[in-house]
């Protein structure tokens, strides 16, 4: 199997942190749905 080019790595990392740049403002947001769901709910 070929190795990824350096400028595949650069594109890969980049894409890795948009990712964890979305993830840190989607979980509060789904922890707030629960939440209210649950206070809802009970």
């Amino acid at each position: 199997m070929i190795m990824d080019s350096a400028n595949d790595m650069k594109a890969h990392r980049g894409t890795y942190a948009s990712f964890i740049d979305s993830l840190k403002w989607i979980l509060p947001v789904i922890a707030a749905i629960a939440a209210l769901v649950v206070y809802l709910i009970a």
